[in-house]
């Protein structure tokens, strides 16, 4: 404490004068302007499988796509798949000013702010202090500052030309993290190999350095004879190969199968049961209990849900859904089902990419002639239809009944405050903010690709209001 308390006087504070706090408060309000200027003139020259830093993408996006590219290439006879998970060594710190310079220009960048960004990136003084210890500063013209607003996005446009020109060589990055999926046909595995040299190519030119210790590949092969397969080398270092592999928060592994990954989530998930059971020992609310749960235990449990819970076992489901039970038995009030929490979150994230043309995921989505449903994508194999991945029917009826019922439940509220003699006006917001904020959830999705007989429905239910 006499350590904390020494640390903290005023003979270790810095004098900051508030004028200077306001100039800091300005810089960072003008690079969220340069920011925003800069998403606005290169977000359409971005590379589309580059995931991270841009509205309407996730992790979950990066790995949807990469598990659809696989399994929609296994569907056919004679292949098998090469994923090469690529580790950079310092990614932010290797970025090189003039040669950024460059490629904004090739953006189309207004010189202006190509140069102001280069003299932002350049002759930065760094220096660290430790306790009464502080060396001289340094200065460094490489890389950019961590924590800044405006160094995710200066990466991704930094590695915006890196991408792969084979078709059948697919080039995932989430920031710095790339992974390189080679579809393989009878064997021939040239395209790949030539997409990992040119890779390796263009890190040395562009001052990135490959780390192949970390470096790991995965070979997903299902064909019956499987022959030797030769090892990929980078750089004069074989590359290791795993069985499984954490892919952006989400275990995968060979066999495209999800038990590894579940198993740690219901590990992780039960351990903090520990902290909810102590709660309840103190009498919290449970009101806060469910707030609890939600933040600390079902975040665990839905985290990439959209990857990988419609394609797991029946027995995997319900273990998984045996600590949601648990949490509720130690809460004492109902809490919703992974089903339900799943079948949300996937019919949000469907309506999104359906509107959203710039979101690679948008082509899987073909509405048909009759623009009630989209028409669902053909399988060859089990483990492609059975897959989360694939597009399929997606029905605006079922949609329909779910909002239809909510605003039906809702409407016994109604019924009771009309009881209670409440003012016309009340009741009006009242059904504005409970019962019309349902029906008009998504609406402009939705409403036009209905039928005459759903619209009807739901007419009735505004009937029902007004009586």
């Amino acid at each position: 404490m006499d350590r904390l308390v020494s640390w903290c006087s005023m003979n270790n504070m810095n004098n900051l004068k508030l004028n200077s706090l306001k100039t800091v408060e300005m810089i960072v309000d003008f690079r969220k302007e340069v920011l925003a200027y800069l998403k606005n003139i290169t977000g359409p020259l971005l590379d589309p499988l580059q995931f991270a830093y841009r509205a309407n993408r996730s992790v979950d996006d990066a790995v949807n796509m990469g598990l659809h590219f696989i399994l929609q290439h296994l569907d056919k006879s004679g292949t098998y798949v090469r994923l090469l998970f690529v580790d950079f060594s310092s990614a932010f710190n290797t970025i090189i000013p003039t040669l950024l310079q460059t490629k904004l220009t090739q953006l189309s960048v207004p010189s202006s702010i190509c140069q102001w960004i280069t003299s932002f990136l350049t002759d930065r003084h760094q220096l660290v202090k430790l306790g009464k210890f502080m060396p001289n500063s340094r200065t460094t013209s490489t890389g950019a500052p961590r924590g800044c607003v405006l160094s995710p996005l200066l990466f991704s446009l930094y590695t915006n030309d890196c991408t792969s020109t084979d078709p059948s060589v697919k080039l995932l990055k989430f920031a710095d993290d790339t992974t390189v999926i080679g579809l393989i046909q009878d064997g021939d595995e040239s395209a790949y190999r030539q997409e990992i040299e040119q890779l390796a190519a263009w890190c040395s030119r562009n001052n990135l350095e490959l780390n192949t210790l970390k470096t790991m590949e995965m070979i997903v092969d299902f064909r019956r004879n499987t022959p030797a397969l030769p090892p990929l080398t980078i750089m004069n270092s074989t590359v290791p190969t795993v069985e499984s592999f954490r892919f952006l928060g989400t275990t995968i592994s060979q066999d495209l199968k999800w038990d590894a990954h579940i198993d740690a989530t219901i590990k992780k998930a039960q351990q903090r049961l520990y902290f909810l059971r102590q709660l309840r020992k103190f009498n919290l609310l449970q009101e806060l209990l469910i707030h609890f749960y939600s933040a600390v235990i079902e975040s665990v449990l839905c985290t990439s849900t959209t990857v990988w819970f419609g394609s797991a076992t029946k027995s995997d489901m319900r273990r998984l859904q045996r600590t949601v039970r648990t949490a509720e038995r130690i809460i004492g009030a109902p809490l919703p089902t992974l089903q339900e929490l799943y079948t949300s979150r996937v019919r949000k994230r469907a309506l999104k990419i359906t509107l959203d043309p710039s979101h690679p995921g948008h082509l899987l989505f073909d509405l048909l002639p009759s623009a009630r449903r989209y028409r669902a994508a053909t399988t060859r194999t089990a483990r492609h239809k059975n897959s989360t991945t694939i597009t399929k029917e997606l029905k605006w009826e079922q949609n329909i009944r779910s909002l239809t019922k909510k605003a039906q439940q809702r409407m016994y509220f109604l019924w009771q405050l009309k009881k209670f003699l409440l003012p016309v006006k009340m009741l009006v917001n009242f059904y504005t903010a409970i019962i019309k904020s349902i029906l008009t959830s998504s609406i402009t999705v939705w409403f036009a690709a209905a039928t005459a007989r759903d619209k009807a429905k739901l007419q009735r239910v505004i009937h029902s209001a007004e009586k």
